[in-house]
């Protein structure tokens, strides 16, 4: 079938009036802008428009709720980032409640009013993208957002964050600030990796043992084996329990 066809069918097999039918498909064409390609068939698509046919499948049917599960999980990294910008648009242009399942923190960021992390089938957190990153209330919910996610030590690892060994220390990388002066360190290390992003520069370091990532400017850290000393604001340094997990 054409894409028109492909789009009216569900509207056709409900005995919607042909008029209705033609207005219906082409409001939703133009919302997903493949008006020009409604003669066209399947084969002569591309993944990215054939995505978008299927989304006004979906539309024509002017539905309460949309359900999107994992729709950009098959198709590559240039495409799902074309893709992802095309839902988001969509979810503009059309005020329709829409429950999105994603294993990917970036869609789930971008996209959403509102988040619902799940970990084996139970509710972490319920929280607008701001609250869920910014004030993740568990472990999980911290080491699952982020890119790269943030740090967790054991309090005794840190200068000045006491010996209780039933806490964790989280900081995320990008809150890891060079130490240009004197004074303690909130942490510090030897550099074991370097990878230079153009504009920033992750770099991993051993602390007492354990694994920390900074995202600091480039060209501060150029090799494995520099040493590394890094302050954070205490505004940004979050405490868990470490047996349960639950932010204290």
């Amino acid at each position: 079938m054409t894409v028109y066809d492909n789009m009216a069918f569900s509207l056709r097999y409900r005995g919607v009036p042909k008029g209705e039918i033609k207005q219906r498909v082409e409001r939703a064409a133009q919302i997903l802008d493949i008006d020009m390609l409604q003669k066209r068939m399947p084969r002569q698509l591309s993944g990215g428009q054939r995505q978008r046919v299927a989304m006004g499948r979906a539309i024509v049917r002017d539905p309460k709720v949309f359900l999107f599960d994992e729709p950009l999980s098959n198709l590559d990294a240039k495409l799902r980032v074309q893709m992802r910008t095309e839902i988001k648009r969509l979810r503009e242009r059309v005020a329709t409640t829409t429950i999105y399942v994603t294993h990917d923190q970036v869609e789930a960021m971008t996209l959403a009013d509102r988040i619902v992390i799940l970990n084996h089938g139970r509710i972490e957190q319920v929280g607008t993208p701001d609250q869920v990153y910014e004030t993740p209330a568990t472990t999980f919910v911290a080491s699952f957002t982020g890119a790269p996610p943030m740090n967790l030590l054991p309090a005794a690892a840190l200068p000045g964050q006491g010996s209780n060994a039933d806490m964790l220390v989280g900081v995320r990388p990008e809150h890891l600030v060079w130490q240009s002066g004197g004074g303690t360190p909130f942490l510090s290390g030897k550099a074991t990796v370097v990878e230079p992003l153009g504009a920033d520069t992750l770099v991993s370091l051993d602390v007492a043992g354990h694994a920390v990532i900074a995202r600091l400017p480039p060209k501060l850290v150029r090799r494995a084996g520099d040493q590394v000393m890094l302050m954070a604001d205490p505004a940004n340094i979050h405490r868990f329990d470490r047996a349960t997990g639950a932010r204290l």
